[in-house]
């Protein structure tokens, strides 16, 4: 997840949610500034999905790196879930949606 406004310094927060092991997703990095462009960058490099929302981005941003999504979070966190989820089900070989 990233914050475009220009008028500030970017910021990103990457999420991970891994059902075998965690009870909810987790914060496995954030920065600002050159650190959030390196974490952009290291996700496009391994094809994972960004999602730009400025508001969960801040409220993301305030937690630690290994933290649980707080369940007051998890309606936004499970949306932005089930539509990568989506996308990786299409671009999965062998999927009708991945022979596109």
């Amino acid at each position: 997840m990233t914050d475009q406004a220009p008028e500030r310094r970017r910021k990103a927060v990457a999420v991970r949610y891994d059902a075998a092991g965690d009870a909810a997703p987790r914060i496995v990095a954030k920065g600002s500034g050159l650190l959030a462009e390196r974490i952009l960058e290291l996700a496009q490099q391994h094809g994972v999905y960004i999602h730009e929302d400025p508001d969960l981005v801040a409220v993301l941003s305030k937690l630690d790196v290994t933290a649980e999504i707080p369940e007051i979070l998890y309606r936004a966190i499970a949306e932005i879930l089930v539509f990568v989820y989506g996308l990786n089900k299409r671009m999965k070989p062998g999927s009708e949606r991945g022979r596109d």
